[in-house]
C-alpha cells in the first residue's frame, strides 16, 4: 500500500498562494531585496501574529507556573499576552512587560517574592500552527495584498469570501480541539453529564 504525503504550507508556499491571488507569477525564493516580495513576505508575518493574538487552543496555556530569578521574573518575546490565571483568588497584581521583565502596576515594582500562575497565549512559528489557521492566514493575508496592491474591488470581495470560509473552518477546529464548557469548571478538571443507565442502578 502506497502511503501518500499531505504538502503542507511553508512561508514560501504561503507568499505564492499570496502571490498567486492577486495575479502574480510564483517565486522558487524569498528575495527580501524585492520590494514586492518582502512586502508580501512581512503582510504574512503579521497576519500570522495578529491571528495568534487573538488565542487559540493550540497556542494558549493556562496556570503556568513563574517562579522569581532574583526577584524579577523575565517575559519571553513570545509571549503575546499573559495574566494572572483566573482561578488566583487574591489578585494583588496587575501585570504588564517592562524591560523583558514582569511588572506590577499596582505596587510599581518589578520585584516580586510570590511564585505567580500566568496564562499564557504563545506566538508559534507559521510552520507550527495547526493547517486549517495556516490557510486562515493565508487568505486574510491575500486580502490585504489585494487590498493594497491591486485596484481591483471585485477581487477583494471574492478573496473575503474565501476568508470568511477558513476562519469559519478554524472556529470548527477550536470547538473540537478546545473541549470549552461554559460550567467554569477549574483548570484540568471535566464535567460528565447524566447518564440515563444510571436511572437502573437506584
Amino acid at each position: 500500500m502506497t502511503i501518500t504525503t499531505i504538502d503542507l504550507d511553508t512561508e514560501l508556499s504561503a507568499v505564492n498562494s499570496i502571490l498567486g491571488s492577486i495575479g502574480q507569477s510564483p517565486i522558487t525564493t524569498i528575495e527580501y531585496e524585492n520590494p514586492e516580495i518582502a512586502f508580501i513576505y512581512n503582510l504574512l508575518k503579521e497576519v500570522n501574529q495578529d491571528v495568534q493574538n487573538e488565542g487559540w487552543h493550540f497556542n494558549t496555556e493556562y496556570h503556568v507556573e513563574h517562579i522569581a530569578n532574583n526577584s524579577t521574573i523575565s517575559i519571553p518575546n513570545t509571549y503575546l499576552r499573559f495574566d494572572l490565571n483566573e482561578n488566583e483568588v487574591f489578585k494583588n497584581y496587575d501585570l504588564v512587560r517592562r524591560d523583558g521583565k514582569l511588572y506590577d502596576l499596582i505596587n510599581h515594582t518589578n520585584k516580586f517574592t510570590d511564585t505567580l500562575y500566568l496564562d499564557i497565549v504563545h506566538f508559534q512559528t507559521f510552520e507550527n500552527i495547526p493547517p486549517v489557521f495556516r490557510r486562515y492566514i493565508i487568505a486574510r493575508a491575500s486580502v490585504r495584498a489585494a487590498t493594497q496592491l491591486v485596484n481591483n474591488a471585485e477581487l477583494v470581495r471574492l478573496l473575503q469570501v474565501q476568508e470568511a470560509q477558513t476562519r469559519a473552518s478554524c472556529m470548527e477546529y477550536e470547538c473540537q480541539q478546545g473541549d470549552h464548557s461554559y460550567m467554569g469548571w477549574p483548570q484540568d478538571t471535566s464535567y460528565r453529564a447524566f447518564q440515563p443507565y444510571k436511572v437502573l442502578q437506584r
